[in-house]
């Protein structure tokens, strides 16, 4: 199957202080994102006909040129969008200078349990008070749901209702050596996700795509018949901070910016080389879903 990558998530930072227990990232470290590499990663993704460009991190505000990084987008055509956990002064300040030319931002957030499962303490209302502080046009609050509870999502619910932001929600997606940690099955994970979906369908419109998704995720775990696991249907490739290119970040076929024009080309509209698993089933796009999966499913910082 040959999935035509639109856009491209790109790590602007090796780093992130929140360091969430079940981040998806799959190649922390530390250090920037150089304006170079970027300059011709954005070249190159223009070639094979990338539309759109995500700024994620680790934590994108943190980058020192921030600003130059989203200009340069804009200069090859590009629109820009970021994710980002940004809460502190700094953070927040950074963000504002650069909201009014981004297309959308989305400030990642965890619900109670989800805080305490991964460690963090990303709260929605701290999101939501960082998306007040921004001029961006379209503002989504995203959140990372684990055992809710009803008078959370009440209060979720009137927060957002009084913010006038969009609201997405994803499941916690766990591997198999966070599950083991955790002293949790893969059952009773599963049955978690549906329980905190019923939960939200009360206060919240869950497109279908919701229950499906989390379909595929059993699907994952379980493969029916014993059979393969699909091949990486994305549509979004993925840019680590020093210029590897894949479709996604946990994917193990990669190329370098710095590799001939033709070699990237080939690379992001060949057929992916690479199988969904568990591990990136948290930021898996399939481009026949990806506008209807939008209630339930964002790219997380």
């Amino acid at each position: 199957m040959n999935t035509h990558v639109r856009t491209a998530l790109i790590s602007t930072a090796g780093h992130c202080k929140v360091a969430c227990g079940f981040c998806f990232r799959a190649d922390r470290a530390h250090g920037f994102l150089d304006t170079a590499t970027y300059t011709r990663t954005l070249s190159r993704l223009k070639e094979a006909g990338v539309e759109g460009v995500c700024l994620t991190g680790g934590e994108p505000t943190h980058h020192p040129q921030l600003r130059q990084l989203v200009r340069l987008a804009h200069q090859f055509g590009m629109s820009v969008s970021m994710v980002t956990s940004a809460r502190t002064v700094a953070e927040v300040i950074a963000l504002s200078q650069v909201a009014h030319l981004l297309a959308n931002v989305t400030v990642s957030a965890d619900s109670q349990g989800a805080m305490l499962l991964g460690r963090t303490t990303r709260t929605a209302a701290s999101a939501v008070g960082t998306l007040r502080a921004i001029s961006t046009e379209t503002k989504v609050l995203h959140v990372t749901c684990w055992g809710l509870k009803d008078e959370e999502c009440q209060d979720l619910a009137d927060l957002v209702s009084a913010a006038g932001v969009e609201v997405q929600f994803s499941p916690v997606v766990l591997d198999e050596r966070a599950l083991r940690r955790e002293g949790k099955s893969v059952q009773d994970y599963l049955v978690q996700h549906h329980l905190d979906a019923d939960r939200l369908d009360r206060y919240f419109s869950l497109s279908d795509r919701y229950r499906a998704y989390l379909g595929e995720l059993k699907a994952l775990q379980f493969p029916p018949n014993g059979g393969e696991r699909w091949p990486c249907r994305s549509a979004a490739a993925y840019v680590s901070a020093d210029g590897s290119v894949r479709r996604c970040p946990y994917g193990r076929a990669s190329v370098s910016v710095d590799a001939p024009r033709a070699a990237i080309r080939h690379f992001l509209t060949a057929p992916a080389q690479d199988r969904v698993r568990p591990d990136c089933a948290a930021i898996c796009r399939p481009s026949a879903a990806c506008e209807d999966r939008s209630a339930s499913y964002t790219a997380p910082a």
